[in-house]
């Protein structure tokens, strides 16, 4: 952390996002993410629902995945302003770099505009064979 991220303070703000001095403010991420408070880590979710019925397309799995991880950190007692990392892991990365301009409307649908610190990694399959995506999260929950 440079002088450019104030000082963390768990009274006003719990979690937060870091920015070195200089660098530029990143778009749909952040670089880093400082908190305060227990740990809620999920496991790899997929875009099916509770059913077990996949979603159908790209963009309707990172959607579905996202809702199950937003309903996975609400049943910890936490929200989504609590995630401060997702790791995604794509089966086509083409599809992901072709899906931009539709994934921001799906990430808002459950996110609306958190933006915790992010990767996203190319994979050859995931256990699920109709799984296209599957994001892991980090929440930091209330004390």
């Amino acid at each position: 952390m440079t002088s450019g991220s104030p000082p963390f303070d768990p009274a006003s703000r719990r979690v937060r996002a870091v920015l070195p001095d200089g660098w530029p403010q990143p778009r749909g991420y952040a670089n880093g993410m400082l908190a305060e408070g227990k740990v809620l880590m999920t496991g790899g979710l997929v875009g099916w629902d509770a059913q077990g019925v996949f979603a159908k397309g790209f963009v309707a799995q990172v959607g579905q995945t996202l809702a199950n991880i937003k309903a996975v950190v609400e049943a910890g007692g936490g929200k989504v302003e609590d995630i401060v990392r997702l790791t995604w892991y794509v089966t086509d990365i083409e599809a992901y770099r072709n899906s931009l301009a539709e994934l921001g409307p799906a990430y808002r649908a459950s996110f609306g505009r958190h933006f915790p610190a992010m990767a996203v990694v190319a994979v050859v399959a995931l256990v699920e064979p109709e799984a296209m995506v599957e994001i892991e999260a980090t929440a930091v929950l209330a004390g």
